[in-house]
């Protein structure tokens, strides 16, 4: 079963003001949509990030697949690294860490391998999560994803989430993601504010939300001496403290005087980094993302060697669509040692989607697992074609959280060990 052609379409949808260290999110968040086709007829679904410079990245890939096994994992990325080449470094997508060669290529190959695994399920008639050794649970929890936000664009209306500025309003848009979805978890998008405002928010939630777990990303916006007391000060409430400072040495430093784990999802983003992470015990928790980790199965390989070393996982959310979504849900059921519920921007999407609807669904804050062949989701076509079109007309290019800032903040600068 050969790959005959490949879809790449990028897509556009609205999102909502949300603040963090650098900045603010635009009115458009892009996504790229890969549809792998076999010699058989079977296709298969991935979704990646929508920056151009990626796009045009995974479009050259895919002109390099045609005729490729579906089962070749290993030649398929042989293939898309040599497309992409051992001098790019990059990394535009959001606040993801460190850019790197292996990172650019583990992220152009991510969807073409999910894609792949779409296919080998539905013509194995298994789900991706069997494909990758069989469900732990049948329903992945998430967490309520909660962000510092406007309460709409400058040149928009308000939007239905309304502002979130302070504590109450945080904990407003907490019983609102609860109520709707069911969330069993918190997490709050640090970096914003000053850090003592932001700890007051946090017990705010924990007054509001008793015996929820909570849990704090300042984006690497607090140095560690402000991240050592701050961590001290919530040490009765944090679940884990997501990379308050900057680097595997900072967050070394933290941790080591700290009552809570440390999470990363941005001093450990590639292979590499886990050496000197754990030598340092720099982190407790590492946040997965297969969307830069490479794909599902080298995702799974990564879980299996944070187990060995005794780190616990969870999963790391940027905006994103159903097709991620169900990519997610697949991977963290069948990883035994997940031990924290995922981050997920899906409420933040507010019903937009390019998957047909009814295969994914919230329950008690948790997706069960799809239960079609593959990742058990379907395209909405006419869905695709109304976000390509917005895709085409938007101005949108690359995310700039910053830059955006800066059109109404000039002096704005975005924050790392700020604080």
């Amino acid at each position: 079963m050969r790959i005959r052609e490949v879809h790449v379409t990028p897509v556009a949808f609205r999102d909502p003001p949300l603040l963090n260290a650098t900045g603010v999110h635009e009115p458009w968040a892009l996504r790229t949509v890969v549809e792998v086709v076999t010699d058989e007829g079977l296709t298969g679904l991935g979704e990646t990030y929508g920056d151009l410079s990626h796009l045009d990245r995974v479009r050259a890939a895919a002109r390099e697949l045609t005729g490729v096994s579906v089962h070749a994992h290993h030649a398929l990325y042989a293939r898309v690294a040599a497309s992409v080449g051992a001098d790019v470094v990059t990394d535009q997508h959001g606040l993801t860490g460190a850019g790197s060669n292996q990172k650019t290529v583990d992220a152009v190959f991510s969807p073409f391998e999910v894609a792949c695994l779409d296919i080998r399920g539905k013509a194995a008639g298994l789900r991706v999560a069997d494909l990758l050794g069989g469900p732990v649970r049948d329903a992945v929890p998430y967490s309520a994803y909660l962000f510092y936000k406007w309460a709409g664009h400058p040149d928009a209306k308000e939007d239905r989430f309304g502002a979130a500025l302070d504590p109450d309003g945080i904990v407003a848009q907490a019983r609102l993601f609860i109520e709707e979805y069911g969330f069993a978890s918190i997490k709050l998008k640090g970096g914003v504010f000053a850090p003592d405002e932001e700890a007051e928010a946090v017990r705010a939630l924990h007054d509001a939300f008793p015996g929820l777990p909570l849990r704090i990303d300042p984006n690497a916006a607090w140095t560690p001496a402000t991240s050592i007391r701050i961590g001290n000060a919530l040490g009765d409430v944090l679940e884990y403290l997501e990379d308050p400072a900057p680097g595997i040495g900072g967050m070394a430093e933290v941790a080591a005087r700290v009552p809570m784990r440390l999470a990363t999802n941005m001093c450990v983003v590639t292979h590499d980094h886990l050496p000197p992470a754990i030598a340092q015990r720099a982190i407790g928790v590492l946040l997965l993302d297969h969307h830069y980790w490479g794909g599902l199965l080298r995702s799974a390989q990564v879980a299996a060697l944070c187990g060995t070393f005794g780190l616990e996982l969870s999963m790391h959310s940027n905006s994103h669509l159903g097709i991620s979504l169900a990519a997610m849900t697949h991977l963290a059921a069948a990883t035994p040692n997940l031990n924290h519920a995922c981050d997920t921007h899906t409420p933040w999407q507010d019903g937009q989607d390019v998957v047909a609807p009814g295969a994914l669904r919230f329950t008690g804050g948790a997706v069960p697992v799809p239960e079609g062949p593959g990742l058990g989701v379907e395209l909405d076509r006419d869905a695709l074609a109304v976000m390509h079109e917005q895709y085409r007309t938007c101005t949108v290019r690359r995310r700039d959280d910053t830059a955006y800032m800066r059109s109404f903040d000039p002096d704005f600068q975005a924050k790392r060990a700020h604080w």
